[in-house]
């Protein structure tokens, strides 16, 4: 999923390729994807890209006072185009979710350029948004503070007003904003605290280190998705995780075997010796399967 670094740079991104183009048309090939229909779609059609931006892990693009809002979901992702076909995409027919034809791209002539919203797999949340504020979406106006926006101070105050485990307190958007699955197994593996500890359990302590830690993996995030092109996001995300998606692999801090906790639609990656004092936490799937 793209969280707070990817999203950030895929408004980096849109910002340097296109805006001050004109959107010339977009073509809906995923009519579950779209969430609004006030103003429609269309409405686009020969507006000037002015900016684009991020709210949490929500990407928003600035069309003279219209925001076209995509979430990504799980499996979602921006491919930026040259020479987009000149025939509307066929509906329902691969990953293609919604196309965005500008003019004024460096190509020249008849050369279109604008970009893809693409979602893999056969389970669908990417999210697509017309609307006058970005505040009408629901999911922005539910989010909590940027998580790159909070201070120390902040940040132990919504972890003690939280009673769950620090796993979901990290990636509770309407607690912290921008934080998801890969990014949370990095920051409390950084933080050397097990996911399952209770978030308004933390000792002052583990409260600055688990800041320090968000603070530090994000900034590094950012960092290394800085200048990259939209190919390139997803790849650089993977070369920096150091437990995430690194089942069965070594820790490279302290060379114990990175292990797994899954649940029905999604799993967690930890080191025991770094994060629970060498003791493997109950994989939730398999206890039910032993039973």
């Amino acid at each position: 999923m793209p969280e707070l670094p990817e999203v950030e740079a895929l408004a980096a991104f849109l910002r340097e390729n296109a805006v001050g183009k004109v959107v010339t048309r977009v073509d809906l090939a995923a009519v579950q994807a779209i969430k609004t229909f006030d103003p429609p779609l269309s409405a686009l059609a020969g507006l000037e890209v002015t900016g684009a931006s991020r709210h949490g892990k929500f990407l928003d693009l600035d069309v003279s006072g219209l925001h076209l809002v995509v979430h990504l979901a799980r499996a979602g992702w921006l491919h930026w185009r040259s020479g987009l076909p000149p025939a509307p995409p066929k509906p329902g027919k691969g990953p293609l979710a919604l196309r965005v034809h500008l003019e004024g791209g460096s190509g020249g002539g008849d050369v279109a350029e604008g970009f893809d919203l693409t979602e893999q797999g056969t389970r669908k949340g990417l999210a697509v948004y017309v609307v006058r504020s970005p505040a009408e979406v629901p999911g922005i106006a539910r989010l909590g503070p940027d998580a790159m926006a909070v201070d120390r101070e902040q940040f132990a105050a919504l972890m003690r007003s939280r009673s769950g485990q620090l796993k979901g307190a990290l990636t509770d958007q309407t607690l912290l904003a921008g934080i998801g699955n890969a990014y949370s197994d990095e920051i409390l593996h950084a933080a050397r605290l097990s996911p399952f500890k209770m978030a308004d359990k933390l000792n002052d302590d583990e409260l600055v280190r688990l800041h320090d830690a968000m603070r530090a993996t994000l900034a590094d995030a950012l960092a290394r998705q800085a200048g990259q092109k939209a190919a390139t996001m997803k790849g650089e995300k993977r070369s920096g995780l150091q437990v995430h998606a690194r089942t069965g692999l070594p820790c490279p801090v302290c060379g114990d075997t990175v292990r797994e906790v899954s649940f029905a639609d999604t799993s967690l990656q930890y080191c025991p010796t770094c994060q629970t004092g060498g003791k493997p936490l109950a994989d939730r799937r398999l206890s039910k399967l032993l039973r």
